[in-house]
């Protein structure tokens, strides 16, 4: 569970930097739209409950995740160039970051189940 717990927190770290870079410095949509770089703000105010493992901040990035997976999608898709090629590794970072946390979650449900079940009970 620590491994699947530290990729999401590298993941959403990661998807951070690159979505803020992504809109400043990178790729811009167009001169003077360094405000879209806000997007990353969601994402950083995430990190500080997604590291300590508290359930609802994962449950907000798994709700916020997707939206971001088809932000990049979209542009890697519809784009040319460095712009398609930092939107695809948008798209990478994000789609690893949300399997990273739903592999999480199964994990910690594995692990209530199992704490759950009484000791001499075997499935044999």
């Amino acid at each position: 569970m620590r491994v699947y717990a530290r990729a999401c927190v590298a993941g959403l770290v990661g998807l951070a930097a690159l979505t803020f870079l992504w809109e400043t410095v990178l790729a811009p949509l167009r001169p003077g739209s360094a405000w879209l770089a806000l997007k990353a703000l969601p994402l950083v105010l995430l990190v500080p409950g997604v590291a300590y493992g508290r359930r609802k901040s994962r449950q907000v990035l798994a709700l916020l995740l997707p939206f971001y997976v088809a932000e990049a999608l979209v542009r890697a898709l519809s784009e040319s160039g460095r712009h398609a090629l930092v939107a695809a590794a948008a798209c990478i970072v994000s789609v690893a970051t949300f399997a990273a946390l739903l592999a999480w979650f199964r994990a910690e449900l594995s692990a209530r189940a199992a704490a759950r079940r009484p000791a001499g009970d075997d499935d044999g």
